[in-house]
């Protein structure tokens, strides 16, 4: 009888704990393509949120390593209140904070917010790649969540796409049963196939699908200079926003097809498993245990024919891009000196010295472009450099073959805000833009002199309040607020300026000091001061 009481009781309070969770929205229906799904009306927030929408059929058995197929119609009413499984991924970045339902292989779903009424048309949309170096991450991290940027007056969406093994694995007998002839780039291809789905169907969201912006973090980033670039892709944006990345060497560039089947042909004859049929026979933890054994960090995006036919470069500087209004931009301390100094400390000796082992021929003109003296100097050129190695510069060739070559306005920016200190001593920040626990045994970390790689996503976002990590000030919401509204300007005019914020002026094709928008506390425009060290990179890489 007692046991029977207590049931009872848990069984009330989970009621009351569901309720509780949904008492402020009402479901509402809505037709699209291939059926009628099912989402929430928050009578609080004037927001309607569709989350777990599938754009595509699972990925799954015979469907593994395919291009994405379209979905079968379904009879009823789907329900899409919950974010879906996010991609298949080991722990790579302990800080990332998904709110999934698990993992899956069956991971093609997306999520959208909307401000729409029953008579709203034409509303902007925002559809946002996730960043995670195409290894990591989903659509449902707090960071990107879309509520913020909807009651900005836009419709927004998050995507999820195939990562790693799952969604770049090439094999000869996988462009042999393609009908256009490669493989890999399947993560691409979702993206793709998401951005299809939303031209098809946002307008029964509020949305406008020629309005469409595609804006992206990082691996995020590189996805969005990808789809500017591809055939299958251009035609689809009428805008693009991209925070520090591009699909541009050295960092995340396209391979060949031979060299990407050359790779997974290698992986799958050292797995034990060379042909395509044994490999689509393996269970997904099979495929998933395999993969981290192998200890690779992900395979490369492809020069297909098909999706990208050519280096991104070769496609700017022949003018096949999208021909849209450019955003981007990158942080001031994209990652530590220490990456470029490998531990060493900051000594005059010890940076000569590694100056001299990176550029043997040109150490002169490097020292030149990145100064040596104080340890404080030093410092910050071997942050400089070893930010501009990782991803500044392929930022800045993306910005600089588009505004060569097109009629599009271009913006740029470099994000400086430092962010504040952590609520919880014993966490520290982690690589992908979160937190993580503090290994006792690690060296403690020097203070900041910039602002890290993926910091800015949750103030660019919105999501300030959602990402409670930090103890946010009062000027860490006004830089929130003024980023926010640039990308929001941009989102619905294909230019940020507006009403309270500073003069951003466009980069044109001619100017010889182009300029940046500085973000921070007081957001400056400039001429830019550091261009030379991009110029001297552009002739080491030879893009």
């Amino acid at each position: 009888m007692k046991t029977a009481l207590i049931f009872s009781i848990f069984l009330i309070l989970i009621g009351s704990v569901s309720v509780a969770q949904n008492d402020n929205a009402f479901p509402v229906k809505v037709q699209v393509e291939n059926g009628i799904i099912e989402g929430n009306y928050d009578t609080h927030t004037g927001i309607q949120t569709y989350f777990g929408v599938p754009f595509a059929k699972p990925p799954i058995a015979d469907l593994r390593w395919k291009a994405p197929q379209p979905l079968d119609n379904w009879e009823g009413v789907k329900k899409t209140k919950e974010f879906g499984p996010r991609p298949m991924q080991t722990l790579v970045f302990g800080d990332m904070k998904s709110r999934s339902k698990g993992l899956s292989e069956d991971c093609l779903y997306l999520n959208i917010w909307t401000p729409a009424t029953r008579n709203t048309k034409d509303l902007p949309v925002l559809v946002y790649f996730f960043g995670g170096g195409n290894v990591a991450g989903d659509a449902s991290e707090y960071r990107y969540d879309g509520e913020s940027m909807a009651k900005k007056g836009m419709v927004v969406v998050t995507t999820n796409y195939r990562l790693n093994i799952f969604g770049f694995f090439a094999h000869p007998e996988l462009s042999a049963e393609a009908p256009y002839g490669a493989s890999g780039n399947y993560g691409l291809l979702d993206q793709n196939a998401a951005l299809k789905w939303v031209h098809k169907n946002i307008a029964a969201f509020g949305g406008n699908p020629n309005k469409i912006t595609i804006a992206g973090e990082s691996a995020g980033s590189i996805g969005v200079s990808q789809q500017m670039a591809s055939p299958l892709s251009k035609n689809l944006i009428a805008g693009a926003i991209g925070e520090s990345g591009a699909g541009i060497k050295p960092t995340m560039a396209p391979v060949s097809l031979k060299e990407a089947e050359n790779t997974g042909l290698e992986f799958a004859e050292k797995a034990g498993y060379p042909s395509l049929a044994q490999l689509r026979k393996l269970s997904t933890r099979e495929v998933y245990e395999l993969y981290n054994e192998s200890k690779r960090f992900g395979f490369p995006a492809v020069i297909d024919g098909y999706f990208l036919p050519k280096s991104l470069p070769e496609i700017f500087e022949s003018k096949q891009q999208a021909m849209v209004p450019l955003l981007l931009g990158w942080n001031s301390a994209e990652i530590p000196g220490m990456a470029f100094m490998q531990g060493q400390p900051y000594t005059e000796e010890n940076y000569l010295a590694k100056v001299k082992e990176a550029y043997p021929e040109t150490h002169d003109e490097v020292l030149k472009l990145y100064p040596h003296g104080s340890v404080q100097e030093i410092e910050r050129s071997a942050t400089d450099l070893a930010s501009d190695r990782f991803i500044a510069y392929s930022t800045w060739k993306w910005f600089d073959l588009h505004r060569k070559n097109s009629d599009q306005k271009v913006y740029r920016y470099q994000y400086s805000k430092l962010r504040p200190p952590l609520k919880d001593k014993t966490l520290t920040s982690g690589l992908a833009g979160g937190t993580v626990k503090k290994d006792s045994d690690a060296p403690v970390k020097p203070e900041a002199i910039g602002a890290p790689h993926a910091c800015e996503i949750e103030y660019c976002m919105g999501n300030l309040h959602l990402v409670d990590d930090y103890v946010w000030t009062e000027d860490d919401f006004k830089v929130s607020e003024t980023m926010q509204n640039y990308f929001a300007n941009f989102i619905k005019t294909g230019n940020p300026n507006g009403e309270n914020l500073a003069e951003w002026p466009s980069s044109e094709a001619n100017d010889t000091n182009p300029p940046i928008m500085i973000i921070n506390t007081e957001s400056v425009a400039k001429n830019a001061s550091n261009d030379a060290r991009y110029e001297f990179l552009d002739k080491t890489y030879g893009n």
